[in-house]
């Protein structure tokens, strides 16, 4: 399947999110056909691992995720690289702050070995919350993938299945929605990806338990930012592993009533039961804060509405950024577009940058926005503008940024209406997303609005668009 790494390529917009639905039923059908008594997936990157749980929800039969685990970093002088560092390098270079050898130097050691994307991007918030979901065994989420542990684990999972298949443990007992409300708690105390929203919705949907925005808002309002990792902190998966790994984590969450100990897991054992042996996090470490002192007292993932978002958006809020920002839009209807206006100069401080008809339909297939973000800190202008889209951004993104906008663009909701110079303001204390123009004037704009013509007339994405859900149902294809 697609890897995230080149879905900007020519002719490859756009493929990432649809990849998922396409693993999911890939895996069914073959489970489904061959009969198979029970699975096991290995996956590594963002979609396969949400696709690799989708699919055991749905044929529930035995069945568990072993993570590929995560890369290791590199140095490079004092630096700590990893692949965000490659996107930012570049806008320091268009900015002219570091020159084309330092730029490619940057490039040659951002990634340095085997293993996902290294900071709490999307691929380590999925397989931590996966492994929270009671899916993986301990300790798999935040394993490096050229560990000697991970190969232990590997070599474990012979005996882990035939438990599985010996006590019918099927996904349907696990996945249940306090196992959900803990998945959503360990994502918000490490900083984790807003796709974990998608993702975590479209789960729930396929083993049939209920699981909305709002419970999101909810638990978020109830878990403190714990973790100081990438990309708005300063740490790797690889330095929370060394440091207790995901299981301490949750161990400390469960200490405080913030997690559901009686959820069952893949182990044949409760998700306490599984915690009883683990050490606490190491005395003296620095990743994770102690809940007396968190990085945020309530969780990084906010729910906004508002006349811009009447049906919900989704904004990554820790608390560096403010809980306020109000300016004048600066329109652009796709990525490409805004890149090239970053480039340019076009986009100033103070604006908020509005990307359209990049949702599930209008992309379609809802990319990361994460080539303008990296661009956007590279620049200088991070923590001076805003952003706003009906697209998604990379769990590399930082700043302040709102997406999953719905309705879309494309289906005619409030995003196609935005002109240059409207103001706009994006306020996280009281969740609000508003547009500032008078209700007639908009009412004139949509009496004038038409829909763009499709961007695909045949072919995968055609058939995504047609039959894709919004982002606020997590993006699923089978409603």
């Amino acid at each position: 399947m697609p890897g995230d790494a080149l879905r900007h390529r020519p002719g490859r917009r756009g493929f990432s999110l649809p990849s998922r639905d396409i693993i999911a039923d890939s895996i069914e059908a073959v489970m489904r056909a061959q009969w198979y008594d029970a699975n096991v997936s290995i996956a590594g990157c963002d979609k396969n691992m949400p696709g690799s749980v989708i699919a055991m929800a749905r044929f529930d039969r035995p069945s568990l995720m072993v993570y590929g685990g995560t890369i290791r970093a590199e140095r490079l002088g004092e630096r700590k690289l990893d692949i965000v560092s490659a996107f930012e390098e570049y806008g320091r270079f268009l900015s002219g702050e570091t020159t084309e050898e330092e730029l490619r130097q940057v490039l040659r050691h951002a990634c340095p070995g085997a293993g996902a994307c290294g900071g709490m991007y999307t691929a380590n918030t999925m397989a931590s919350a996966i492994e929270t979901l009671g899916v993986s065994l301990p300790f798999s989420s935040s394993l490096p993938a050229t560990s000697p542990e991970k190969a232990a684990e590997c070599a474990r999972i012979g005996a882990a299945v035939t438990t599985l298949l010996e006590q019918d443990l099927r996904p349907s007992r696990i996945l249940t929605r306090p196992a959900f409300e803990n998945a959503i708690a360990v994502v918000v105390a490490l900083g984790g990806s807003t796709n974990a929203v998608l993702h975590l919705i479209a789960i729930a949907r396929a083993a049939g338990v209920p699981l909305d925005l709002g419970d999101f808002q909810r638990i978020s309002d109830r878990t403190p930012l714990l973790a100081d990792l990438k990309p708005s902190g300063r740490y790797v998966m690889e330095d929370l592993s060394e440091v207790g790994g995901v299981p301490a984590v949750q161990k400390l969450l469960l200490s405080e009533g913030l997690l559901h100990g009686d959820c069952l897991t893949v182990t044949g054992k409760t998700l306490a039961e599984n915690l009883e042996s683990v050490e606490e996090l190491r005395p003296g470490q620095v990743v994770v804060c102690p809940l007396a002192r968190p990085l945020k007292a309530t969780g990084h993932l906010q729910i906004l509405y508002g006349n811009l978002a009447p049906e919900g958006s989704v904004a990554k809020i820790t608390g560096q950024e403010g809980l306020r920002f109000s300016g004048p839009a600066r329109v652009y209807d796709s990525e490409e577009a805004c890149l090239a206006g970053i480039e340019t100069g076009e986009v100033l401080r103070g604006d908020v940058v509005v990307i359209r008809y990049e949702g599930p339909r209008g992309g379609p297939g809802m990319r990361e926005m994460l080539s303008v973000t990296a661009a956007l800190m590279g620049v200088g202008l991070g923590r001076d503008v805003a952003l706003i889209t009906d697209g998604r951004f990379s769990g590399g993104t930082h700043g302040f940024v709102v997406g999953h906008v719905t309705p879309e663009a494309q289906d005619g909701g409030p995003l196609a209406l935005v002109g240059n110079g409207d103001a706009i303001t994006i306020d996280a204390e009281n969740r609000v997303l508003r547009l500032e123009v008078e209700d007639a004037e908009l009412a004139g704009r949509r009496a004038a609005w038409e829909p763009p013509a499709p961007r695909y007339t045949s072919g995968v994405l055609y058939k995504y668009a047609k039959c894709v859900s919004s982002a606020s149902e997590g993006c699923v294809t089978d409603l």
